[in-house]
């Protein structure tokens, strides 16, 4: 049965306006090209975005007539303000942006482990509020959180994970009271993912894995285009993976024996030492990921076989993914995934190549730890663009 005048209006009205978000700002006679649709019909959808404030006239094209052919039309960036929040053990990140993923505003703040569930929680939020505020973004149209942790695939929240803190959980709550702003949660790596299938080393790929190494190990898991979470969000979760190479076995409540103990940061700056590098003065995360950086600069006697044996370990890992799943890619993501770059990478391929019969290829993270932070500002603006576009699905 065909579309009601009204519904196909809508349609329309949805097609134009994501073509403006992918393409950029656009003429009505490039949106008749993109659409197909009369002019006469692209005439009326401008008319109505126009009239609820969803575009507006950025320029004129270069062309010699007149009219309104010759307009060109842009998304109003500040139709809703965004904020992505990184929330990590020891504190938080925050960046602003508009509708459009402009960034407005950044702040982060430390949070000591002693410091109690309601101040840390209180911090947060103040946090986010200030931000909003000294960017001329308040009030908040969407929050997007991307947090280490299992996210409940029925209600879609923050599970209570041992060995992380309370006030994780809490945060997003609290920012749901103090906000009148849609609030949404997601696991740290499968942000990650999103953001390097947007933006960064599988942009061609609709099928990866992405193995976080930073400041602890997962994974996320990207087949057919869709994140794959599992039956209980523990999709990933592979440092409880039992492996060879360990002195024990991992529990259900401590990863110590599974790949996290070959491939953590405290494993990797132990690994390191035992090859004569030694990184001072950082957290065990970010001196990892240095450590890897000096050991591919190739300045320290041992760097090249500390990146021999830091790709076995690695590999013990991957192959493991690859044996169950064959994603025919797996991205080295985190802070030391970007840090071995291609090198790494390499190394883990060759391995790899030995040790399973499936084609892998192996890429370094272009994004490193800023992933988090630009997944969840991709989920933030998907989800504001859908609740003012109305979402893909209806187009």
């Amino acid at each position: 049965m065909p579309a009601s005048p009204s519904t196909a209006r809508a349609i329309n009205d949805r097609l134009a306006l994501r073509l403006l978000q992918q393409e950029g700002p656009l003429t009505a006679g490039r949106l008749k090209q993109l659409t197909g649709l009369s002019r006469p019909t692209v005439a009326d959808l401008v008319e109505r975005l126009m009239a609820a404030g969803l575009i507006e006239v950025v320029g004129e094209s270069g062309e010699q007539r007149r009219g309104p052919n010759a307009r060109v039309y842009g998304i109003v960036a500040d139709r809703a303000h965004l904020a992505a929040l990184d929330v990590r053990t020891e504190g938080v990140t925050v960046v602003i942006s508009d509708l459009l993923g402009t960034e407005l505003g950044r702040a982060s703040l430390p949070i000591a482990d002693d410091t109690g569930t309601g101040p840390a929680v209180e911090q947060a939020v103040a946090l986010v509020e200030r931000a909003a505020k000294e960017s001329g973004a308040d009030p908040l149209h969407t929050v997007g959180i991307g947090a280490p942790g299992l996210i409940d695939p029925a209600t879609g929240e923050l599970r209570d994970s041992s060995g992380l803190p309370e006030w994780h959980r809490r945060l997003v709550a609290a920012l749901g009271d103090r906000l009148p702003a849609r609030v949404i949660v997601e696991n740290e790596t499968n942000l990650a993912a999103l953001a390097e299938q947007r933006d960064g080393a599988a942009h061609d790929r609709d099928t990866f894995v992405l193995l976080w190494l930073g400041l602890g190990t997962g994974a996320a898991v990207v087949l057919d285009g869709r994140l794959r979470r599992g039956a209980s969000g523990g999709t990933g979760e592979i440092g409880f993976l039992p492996v060879p190479g360990t002195a024990a076995l991992p529990s259900a409540t401590d990863c110590a024996g599974g790949f996290h103990s070959l491939g953590g940061d405290a494993a990797v700056v132990a690994l390191a030492g035992e090859h004569g590098l030694a990184g001072e003065g950082a957290e065990a995360g970010v001196r990892a990921a240095a450590l890897v950086r000096e050991a591919v600069a190739g300045e320290a006697d041992g760097a090249s076989r500390f990146l021999d044996s830091l790709a076995d370990r690695l590999t013990i890992g991957v192959a493991s993914v690859v044996a169950v799943l064959d994603p025919g890619c797996v991205v080295l993501g985190g802070e030391v995934g970007q840090a071995g770059g291609a090198v790494l990478a390499a190394r883990v391929a060759e391995r790899l190549g030995r040790m399973s019969p499936l084609p892998t290829e192996v890429r370094a993270s272009v994004l490193g730890g800023g992933a988090v932070l630009r997944g969840a500002l991709l989920m933030a603006r998907d989800a504001a663009q859908d609740e003012l576009f109305g979402p893909p699905s209806s187009r």
